[in-house]
């Protein structure tokens, strides 16, 4: 019986323990969010913040809001795909609307990137199979994941020198 009473307890601390882990603010906004620190720790002595010693000709996003991403202390707006340390601006603006046909640019890439981040807005979605076939036949992998994180990742690999590409669209789309 008392393990049943402790399970209860714990179920009832458990919408408690989920707001406290919440990664945003509750209030929304449209305020830019900085990205979380990218430190990694080499040894008990030593941390070093990787991103800080990006050559300045490397691309780096900095934040990002609901309708956009500031990279190397420029604001863009809307979806943007990256590639080759170059931004371009991408149609998509819903999820739906990211096609093989929109990602075409990665015919004709050369050197193919190792990898392509697709930001899905604020929510991870379910990549089609035909999408996920065009891709492939581009030799890249995919990463689909919230633009949040896709920012991140793309710091982190561009950082170390990994041929890596991004198609983002703007933290505030949700489907």
């Amino acid at each position: 019986m008392a393990g049943a009473a402790r399970g209860q307890k714990a179920l009832g601390a458990l919408p408690q323990l989920v707001k406290s882990l919440r990664s945003e603010p509750v209030s929304g906004g449209a305020r830019l969010r900085r990205l979380p620190s990218l430190r990694r720790t080499f040894s008990l002595y030593d941390q070093i913040n990787l991103i800080d010693s990006v050559p300045e000709d490397q691309l780096r996003f900095q934040s990002y809001d609901d309708t956009g991403f500031k990279i190397n202390n420029v604001k863009y707006e809307g979806s943007l795909v990256i590639v080759e340390n170059k931004i371009m601006t991408w149609a998509p603006k819903t999820f739906s609307e990211i096609t093989a046909e929109s990602l075409s640019i990665f015919k004709v890439v050369h050197p193919v990137p190792e990898i392509l981040i697709l930001g899905c807005g604020r929510h991870i979605q379910p990549v089609s199979p035909e999408l996920r076939k065009f891709i492939r036949s581009t030799g890249m992998k995919l990463e689909p994941i919230d633009s949040r994180n896709a920012a991140s990742t793309y710091n982190i690999l561009n950082e170390e020198g990994r041929p890596v590409a991004a198609a983002v669209l703007p933290y505030g789309v949700t489907c």
